[in-house]
C-alpha cells in the first residue's frame, strides 16, 4: 500500500471515531437535558462506616429520602474521604468499591457496591469547571463516604455514581465558587451529594457513649444549632468563614475535610430553594449526623 493512501485511511478512521464519540456525547447530554424537574441537593452526615451495613435510624432515612426525591440519572458525590491536590473526578466505567478504613468487622470489608460510572458525564462535568483544570481519575473509585450512603438509597446499584474530589490546597470560598460552576447538572437529572459531617471531632469522641442515643457535648450541640440557623437564613458567608465563629467552631471543625462537602451543597443552592434538615442527631459527644436537603 502506498504511504499516502495509508495515511488517508488512518485519517478518515480517526475522524469517524471522533464523530462517533461526539455523537455519543451529544446523545447523552440531550438525554440529560430532558429532565423536567430540577434535582435537589443533599448534604449527608455519614458518620461511622458501620452505617453502611446497619439498618438504623440514619440508614433508614437515607433509603426514605431516595423514595421521596425524583430518581436521578446519575449521582455525583463530594466525599470527605477524597482529599487531593487539585480537583479530580472519577472517569471509569466500573468504579471499584474502596474500603478506606481499618479496625472494623470483616462484614464491612466484604461490601461491594457495583454501581456503574459514566465517563461521558465525568468529562462533561470537568468541562463545566473553568476555574481550574479537573483531572480525570482512574485511580480512585467509590470510598465509604459514598457507598455507605448510596447503597441504602439505591440498593440495586443501577444508577451511575461518580466522585468529585476536594482540593486540600484551597479554602472554603474557593470550593463554594467551584460548586456554582456545576449548578446546571441539577437540571440534567444529576443528584449531587456532599458527604461529611457538620461537627466532626474524632479526638474528642466519647467512645463509651456511642450506643447512647443523641449524646452530644454542649459545644457540639450549640455549634450544630448555629450551623442550622445560618443555613436556614442563607448566611453563607458566615459558614464559609467558619473559623470566625468562635471556639465551638474550632472544636467542631478541627480539620476541614468533613465540613467542606457542606460548602459545596450551599454553593449549589438556588435563590428559591427551600431548606430542610433530617437525621438531626448527635452521636458520641463530638459528632453530628445532621443532614440537609436543598430544593
Amino acid at each position: 500500500m502506498h504511504r499516502h493512501k495509508f495515511i488517508k485511511i488512518i485519517t478518515v478512521g480517526a475522524i469517524m471515531t471522533g464523530i462517533q464519540t461526539l455523537s455519543s456525547f451529544k446523545s447523552f447530554t440531550e438525554t440529560l437535558e430532558q429532565q423536567a424537574q430540577w434535582m435537589p441537593v443533599l448534604f449527608i452526615g455519614h458518620g461511622s462506616p458501620m452505617n453502611g451495613i446497619e439498618n438504623n435510624l440514619f440508614s433508614q432515612q437515607w433509603a426514605k429520602m431516595a423514595q421521596e426525591i425524583p430518581t436521578p440519572k446519575a449521582v455525583l458525590v463530594v466525599s470527605a474521604h477524597w482529599f487531593t491536590k487539585g480537583t479530580q473526578i472519577t472517569e471509569m466505567e466500573a468504579p471499584p468499591t474502596i474500603h478506606d478504613f481499618g479496625g472494623f468487622p470483616k462484614e464491612l470489608f466484604d461490601v461491594q457496591y457495583p454501581a456503574p460510572g459514566n465517563p461521558l458525564l465525568a468529562r462533561e462535568t470537568a468541562a463545566m469547571i473553568q476555574s481550574t483544570q479537573v483531572a480525570l481519575s482512574h485511580d480512585w473509585g467509590l470510598d465509604h463516604g459514598t457507598w455507605s450512603i448510596v447503597r441504602h438509597m439505591y440498593p440495586l446499584a443501577n444508577i451511575p455514581v461518580l466522585q468529585l474530589s476536594i482540593d486540600y490546597t484551597k479554602d472554603a470560598q474557593y470550593h463554594y465558587e467551584l460548586a456554582k460552576e456545576i449548578y446546571a447538572l441539577r437540571k440534567k437529572g444529576v443528584l449531587i451529594i456532599g458527604s461529611g459531617n457538620m461537627v466532626h471531632n474524632l479526638r474528642m469522641v466519647a467512645w463509651d457513649k456511642l450506643n447512647e442515643p443523641e449524646y452530644g457535648f454542649d459545644w457540639a450541640i450549640q455549634m450544630n444549632d448555629t450551623f442550622k440557623k445560618l443555613i436556614q437564613n442563607n448566611q453563607h458567608d458566615s459558614l464559609i468563614h467558619y473559623n470566625q465563629l468562635g471556639r465551638e467552631a474550632q472544636l467542631a471543625i478541627p480539620t476541614p475535610e468533613h465540613y467542606l462537602p457542606l460548602i459545596y451543597t450551599l454553593g449549589l443552592k438556588g435563590e428559591q430553594d427551600p431548606v430542610s434538615f433530617f437525621n438531626d442527631k448527635a452521636v458520641g459527644g463530638s459528632l453530628t449526623m445532621t443532614s440537609v436537603k436543598i430544593g
